[in-house]
């Protein structure tokens, strides 16, 4: 196919940049390029800025690896939340798929990937111990799993429920029927929420 060509080098280097996005190909980094030549620089350099804040500012959550604004973020540190209540996710998008359904008020804690030999993603590479370490600490009652319903999602469920069996807690995990791991994010809020709702044992999946 023949490489498009652009009236400045500017603007190539611009598309290039926005084709690197997921999702975005080049001709759809041309025309978001396009739109942004049109709007004054000062919007322009409030989105840049956005971004540049974005990468250097962001932290994640000492406690339960959300992103936050700050050292522990507003869901670890509101007084509302039910803090004997952890929710294992993993990944970030899930965190807000969640609180979008209104439905759960505990905590959570964020893996950051599930266990994948394939991939050479063992447990210690990812946020296991530290949700062991809060198990140890906290006064935890019940660890919901919602994780994918996939083979990895599965051995990472089924790891941390042998990692955590020997504690007087609850493990429990959403009702299957739902997507879940990356396709969490397309359920809609009420089929989810239902889900979080009516969790069942986990012991009773693995039987």
């Amino acid at each position: 196919m023949k490489q498009q060509q652009y009236p400045s080098s500017l603007l190539e280097d611009a598309v290039n940049e926005f084709a690197k996005l997921p999702g975005i190909g080049r001709k759809t980094a041309l025309r978001l390029c396009l739109y942004l030549l049109r709007q004054s620089e000062a919007d322009v350099e409030k989105f840049g800025d956005a971004f540049i804040r974005l990468r250097k500012e962001i932290q994640y959550c000492r406690v339960c690896h959300n992103i936050a604004n700050t050292e522990v973020c507003d869901i670890c540190s509101s007084p509302g939340r039910d803090q004997s209540t952890i929710c294992v996710v993993e990944n970030i998008k899930d965190v807000i798929s969640i609180e979008n359904t209104r439905q759960f008020k505990g905590l959570y804690h964020v893996l950051g990937g599930i266990i994948s030999p394939m991939d050479g993603i063992g447990p210690s590479d990812i946020e296991i111990g530290s949700l062991i370490e809060r198990v140890e600490k906290e006064e935890i009652k019940e660890i919901i799993l919602a994780l994918g319903a996939t083979m990895e999602g599965d051995t990472t469920n089924f790891y941390i429920y042998r990692k955590l069996a020997s504690f007087p807690i609850r493990i429990t995990t959403i009702a299957r029927g739902v997507a879940v791991g990356d396709e969490l994010e397309y359920a809609d809020e009420v089929t989810l929420g239902r889900s979080i709702t009516n969790r069942i044992e986990f012991s009773s999946v693995i039987k």
